[in-house]
């Protein structure tokens, strides 16, 4: 307690903006273990592949950015790669009880509850379920996809309810406030019209290759559709996916939501990976050499690069400091302090 202007500042450290309130902590604790399990299965099925596979440990790396590179089809895909990095950053946030880890958690959990419902649709179709019967490897990926639903339900039902109480009085912080709601606009505008630009690519692959347009929704929700038991998530479901991700997290980040930062910065990197992933297979295929010979190339090519810049921009606009609460002197400090230069008391 300091003396200023005849009134009295309380100048002790209140509690850490960044972290999760106490009431909270049981929350953020289960999430963070149950993310680090299932990163732990998929890290497993990983190696799993790997060793099982005709190819070496080097040539798994470099077909994480290399399409190509890989000579043998691994058991996971490369949304499935980068989800099991982006658990384990989520998991190690929540567990030092960070709050801007909740709305990335809850992403994780509404992805993995997706993902479940899809194979239990699947399921109910009796040749399917023969798959998981016959396949050696299907009680394992059964019993994957039976955690990944008890993972989902403790994230969603743990961390919905750990919404962080707002102070009766906030400080007068109108520059802050409108610096971190300018941010969050730019990012959403940038999600909206990169979910405008897949859904358009999208579109236009469907009617190029004449996909049955009900077949190509069906393979989004039922997994039987592929006629295969794989734990890589199929096409459809990543491309409808994406679409409706980046739409959502962009209308909320256009409204100026602050909570959504942890899962704009989350999928921003996933998009970011998958672009690379993109940025290397065109390198190696001297795609870039023939891409403005056509006007369908050259659009291609500046979707990639907008994809680039515009996930790039997000990732470090969310992780600047525009996007985090304030740091400073507790609110009732600063309101004694304005009592005392009133002359109120």
């Amino acid at each position: 307690m300091v003396m200023q202007d005849g009134g009295t500042v309380d100048v002790r450290p209140g509690p850490d903006p960044r972290r999760a309130a106490p009431e909270h902590s049981g929350a953020y604790l289960a999430t963070g273990l149950c993310l680090t399990l299932y990163a732990g299965v998929l890290g497993a099925w990983t190696v799993f592949g790997i060793t099982q596979g005709d190819g070496s440990t080097w040539d798994f790396v470099e077909g994480l950015f290399n399409p190509g590179a890989s000579p043998t089809t691994q058991i996971l895909g490369p949304y499935e790669w980068a989800f099991t990095a982006v658990f384990l950053v989520i998991a190690v946030l929540m567990l030092a009880q960070r709050r801007v880890a909740r709305s990335a958690a809850l992403l994780s959990g509404f992805v993995l509850l997706a993902l479940s419902l899809r194979e239990g649709v699947g399921l109910l179709h009796a040749a399917y379920r023969h798959q998981y019967t016959n396949d050696p490897l299907g009680s394992w990926a059964l019993a994957t996809r039976g955690l990944g639903v008890v993972v989902a339900l403790v994230v969603l039902f743990s961390l919905f309810p750990a919404t962080e109480r707002q102070p009766d009085a906030a400080p007068p912080a109108a520059g802050p406030d409108a610096q971190w709601r300018r941010l969050s606009r730019i990012c959403g505008v940038l999600f909206l019209v990169m979910a405008l630009a897949e859904l358009g690519w999208a579109v236009r692959d469907m009617t190029a290759t004449g996909t049955d347009t009900g077949r190509y929704l069906r393979g989004v929700v039922d997994g039987s559709v592929l006629g295969a038991l794989d734990l890589a998530a199929s096409a459809e479901f990543t491309t409808v996916g994406s679409v409706l991700v980046l739409l959502i997290l962009g209308g909320l980040a256009l409204r100026g939501r602050r909570e959504v930062r942890g899962a704009l910065l989350v999928f921003a990197a996933l998009e970011l990976y998958m672009t690379v992933r993109t940025v290397v297979w065109l390198t190696v295929s001297d795609f870039f050499n023939r891409s403005f010979e056509t006007t369908e190339g050259a659009l291609s090519m500046a979707t990639t690069a907008y994809g680039l810049a515009a996930m790039t921009s997000v990732v470090v606009l969310a992780t600047g400091r525009g996007f985090g609460p304030y740091d400073g002197i507790r609110p009732e400090g600063i309101r004694a302090a304005a009592v005392g230069r009133e002359g109120w008391l």
